[in-house]
């Protein structure tokens, strides 16, 4: 009967199982963790190359004194480039990859970091405008940056606010009185007697931390409320409980989020970012000479060429770069040569200009005769008007003057300035035109790297200045990645002619 089963049951291979339920103790050489041509390691050496000095000053334990061993900041630094090279911006995540993951091990020391420690460090304006400044040095010193030609454009990056939060004044102040209710109540000796000690700490910091952006919040009210114009507009004014700072914007999509608009200057010889700056405003064109000014005061000198779309091009900006000498290329929008609605009055570019007689010949075939002049904005008006009897006997006069005018037809022209006259004439050139178009390459580019690449399409932290120091920090990371690549394109060999 055994020997029966035997063949019926063939026996089976033993096979070793695979227990992940355990705790394994094995050696570990660090400096092997990661290959050499990491990027960790090529971000590791160019922190390395920076001056840390003022870093290492805030630092209060020493030799002397004593005290608890600080983060070094060359290793804080070199966590958050890598950590945005890989699209990671939040401190608890960096924490638990520096738990497991081989190359923040081997930054690490197969150390860990705490998340608070990380935070702290990154929501520190000045100590990113420092690092971003320095990487910049390191790059023009290497001959990678000429400002030669350099591009500007802005892009809208998500604040971390919800639409839901923005409210006004009066919602604003119900949610102060709760938060302040909710801060004394936490002081009843019944509620502290339930609570430990690290819990009420906790919560007594949110509570508080909350009442103040309330109160920044009713802050910005007033400061918004100024820039509107009529009652109604001031009314209706909302700003953000979460992120006071943040202004509803509109988006590449034509729909209207919570944003902050992020301005960067990128040189157009290795694409590298040379500025950025965060920005309540919408719009583009008073963010030009903001823009020259920082870089004049980054690198001592402004850039002999700025290439910009027709968001910044406005003849304060055109008059301004002329003065400075700094070669200005854009798209300028013709609002003169929109086509007139139907049932509106005839446009202005349907009288032809007579400059012998210094007058205007409608489509009727009458005269309109020089008035007088007015400079206004830089330009000089020059008015042109018909004659009453002309206008109320022509058979033109309901599309011509539907507002049955008491007066005869007026048209006004408009004499540019010599620098506008250079700026249309130079943007005409193919030579211009070929310029122009290099711009969505490189201007844009960047844009797209901190969204797609590092995965900032929304900020992780609340504020302008947090928001701003995040941006500063995407771009140390853009500018680090890409000179890792340019160098390793240099260190590759010159391909051997063919024979």
């Amino acid at each position: 009967m055994s020997e029966a089963n035997e063949q019926r049951c063939p026996p089976q291979p033993l096979i070793k199982p695979v227990d992940r339920n355990q705790y394994v103790l094995r050696p570990c050489h660090v400096e092997r963790l990661i290959p050499e041509n990491h990027p960790a390691r090529d971000i590791w050496e160019m922190v390395g190359r920076l001056d840390l000095s003022h870093f290492y000053e805030d630092i209060k334990s020493n030799t002397e004194r004593g005290g608890r061993s600080a983060t070094d900041p060359r290793l804080l630094i070199s966590l958050w480039i890598y950590a945005y090279s890989r699209g990671v911006g939040a401190a608890r995540e960096v924490e638990q990859l520096c738990d497991y993951d081989p190359a923040f091990q081997w930054l690490t020391g197969m150390e860990g970091v705490n998340y608070h420690t990380l935070s702290d460090f990154r929501g520190g304006w000045e100590e990113s405008e420092e690092v971003f400044s320095q990487i910049l040095a390191v790059l023009l010193a290497e001959g990678l940056i000429t400002l030669e030609q350099v591009m500007q454009d802005g892009t809208k990056i998500g604040a971390s606010a919800s639409g839901n939060t923005f409210h006004r004044e009066k919602s604003l102040q119900q949610h102060l009185d709760e938060a302040r209710r909710q801060v004394a109540a936490l002081a009843d000796p019944e509620v502290v007697a339930a609570q430990s000690l690290r819990s009420q700490k906790a919560q007594k910091r949110a509570q508080r931390e909350r009442v103040e952006r309330l109160e920044r919040a009713g802050q910005q009210l007033e400061k918004l409320r100024e820039q509107k114009k009529t009652q109604e507009e001031k009314q209706a004014a909302r700003v953000s409980f979460t992120d006071p700072e943040a202004r509803i914007m509109k988006q590449s999509n034509r729909g209207f989020a919570p944003s902050y608009n992020a301005q960067i200057c990128t040189d157009a010889q290795h694409k590298l970012i040379l500025d950025a700056h965060l920005t309540q405003a919408g719009n583009d064109f008073e963010q030009l000479q903001p823009a020259l000014e920082r870089l004049q005061a980054r690198f001592d000198r402004k850039p002999k060429q700025m290439v910009v779309d027709d968001g910044y091009v406005s003849r304060d900006n055109i008059e301004s770069t002329a003065t400075q000498n700094i070669d200005l290329l854009g798209g300028m929008p013709d609002n003169a040569a929109k086509a007139h609605a139907e049932g509106t009055r005839f446009p202005a570019q349907l009288f032809v200009y007579d400059p012998q007689q210094n007058q205007f010949v409608c489509p009727a075939g009458k005269v309109l005769a020089y008035e007088g002049k007015q400079n206004k904005d830089g330009l000089t008006y020059y008015k042109y008007k018909a004659q009453q009897q002309d206008c109320q006997s022509c058979p033109q006069k309901v599309q011509c003057c539907p507002k049955n005018e008491k007066h005869g037809r007026s048209v006004v022209r408009s004499e540019e300035t010599s620098a506008m006259i250079k700026f249309r004439q130079k943007m005409a050139t193919e030579e211009a035109k070929a310029q122009y178009r290099k711009r969505s390459e490189v201007a844009e580019f960047p844009h797209a790297w901190i969204k797609s690449k590092l995965g900032l399409w929304q900020f992780h932290v609340r504020g302008l200045l947090k928001s701003q120091a995040e941006l500063l920090w995407t771009c140390c990371t853009y500018n680090m990645l890409q000179w890792i690549r340019i160098r390793k394109k240099r260190a590759e060999p010159t391909p051997l002619p063919s024979t």
